[in-house]
């Protein structure tokens, strides 16, 4: 899944994914992949992330479960019909 509250988190400070990266320690790539759900961060790094972009681990890693099923039932919905 997309983490897109990574990356509005990272536009909001006008910070490139190669700027980021750099802050925790890692490759602008490992910080794509998490953007886009190919990768998941340890505790560890997500709490890097989230100490560089000032936010907590909730507002950037943490999603919600029933409206995640909501969203899954919509799409195969519009697929089923």
């Amino acid at each position: 899944m997309k983490n897109l509250k990574l990356k509005s988190a990272r536009a909001e400070l006008d910070m490139s994914q190669a700027e980021l990266a750099q802050a925790v320690g890692v490759t602008r790539q490992t910080i794509n992949q998490i953007e886009s759900g190919e990768y998941n961060p340890t505790i560890k790094l997500c709490i890097a992330i989230c100490k560089v972009l000032r936010k907590t681990l909730d507002q950037i890693f943490w999603f919600d479960e029933e409206k995640l099923l909501r969203e899954e039932k919509s799409i195969q919905e519009r697929v089923n019909v």
